[in-house]
């Protein structure tokens, strides 16, 4: 009788974490916080100097690494048993946060995010705050949600990834010296100068999409980053990706319907026959294949990647636990 009462509790304590309720933990949360160096604008001794301060202070044993410059994580999933590891804190942006989550799909430990990237998507869609005390506020009360992930092209992502005009931003992006907001803006100013339709083929269930289009968003989150809302009705728990495609048309009329779309776009059913007309299409799958014979670049969660002419994507359903508020 009484391992079958200890069963159900511990059942139960298993069902609240991975519920979105505040994890009750049964041991010792230890954590690991990986710093990285290049990621942003902002210095990194402030916020070493914080986080030593602020978890000794919650007496909750922790070790600070530097992130990967190789991307390799695998090494982890050992540690983290070998360790009785219960957190692992990325201070960085969404392409560490993506190196580090898809060495722990399998893993159950808890993902924390301090944003520190140029862009931080992942972070602004989950509510997470910028500023560094208010996000160690969030993972210190161990709350925990499973969102989802998805596959392209069995890469993983843990947000957005994009073909066309904003891929070759991300590209350009990555080779300047300075990051941050203002060097993002640069460098979409130029390429929208110069920016050209590609051609797609996008195939759902039974139904072709064949169009021109400068880019195509593939949403897991609402966040395009810096809080531009490409997805309005993207959530990281609803099981769905959320499809934007950017269809050819003036320049002057590219920017107000992508406006537009920041603001107030609508999910359309993807069957509707003018939906290839339509200035900003926008619909919801879990799964679908691109054809991409003009070899639109690439970008996975904000990171430049190489292209392809095929492209199949797939949600990964409650892929990571994710801390939140």
């Amino acid at each position: 009788m009484g391992k079958c009462v200890i069963t159900l509790v511990n059942l139960f304590v298993t069902y609240l974490n991975t519920s979105g309720f505040p994890q009750l933990c049964t041991m010792q949360r230890r954590f690991i916080y990986f710093i990285n160096p290049i990621s942003g604008t902002k210095g990194k001794e402030a916020l070493t100097t914080l986080i030593k301060e602020k978890t000794t202070a919650q007496q909750i044993p922790f070790e600070i690494l530097p992130t990967n410059a190789t991307g390799n994580y695998d090494y982890l999933i050992e540690k983290i048993k070998a360790e009785n590891i219960t957190d692992i804190i990325v201070c960085g942006g969404d392409g560490t946060v993506n190196q580090i989550g898809k060495a722990l799909l399998n893993v159950t430990v808890n993902i924390g995010i301090i944003p520190m990237g140029s862009g931080n998507g992942l972070a602004l869609a989950a509510k997470i705050s910028k500023n560094a005390n208010k996000a160690l506020a969030i993972i210190f009360k161990g709350r925990t949600a499973l969102i989802d992930c998805f596959y392209i092209n069995e890469k993983f992502s843990c947000m957005l990834c994009g073909l066309g005009f904003d891929a070759q931003v991300a590209h350009d992006f990555a080779k300047q010296k300075n990051r941050g907001l203002s060097t993002y803006i640069k460098q979409s100013i130029k390429n929208f100068i110069v920016a050209k339709p590609y051609e797609f083929t996008l195939m759902v269930d039974d139904s072709r999409i064949k169009t021109a289009a400068f880019f195509i968003s593939i949403a897991n989150s609402n966040q395009f980053g810096n809080n531009f809302t490409i997805a309005p009705k993207a959530s990281l728990q609803d099981g769905l990706l959320d499809i934007i495609i950017v269809n050819k048309m003036s320049k002057a009329r590219m920017l107000w319907a992508v406006l537009k779309q920041l603001k107030v776009g609508e999910v359309r059913p993807y069957e509707d026959k003018k939906y290839h007309r339509t200035h900003v299409g926008y619909f919801q799958t879990a799964k679908l294949t691109i054809q991409n014979p003009g070899l639109a670049p690439l970008h996975i969660d904000g990171d430049p990647a190489e292209t392809t002419t095929n492209f199949d994507i797939e949600i990964i359903p409650k892929a990571i636990r994710l801390l939140v508020d």
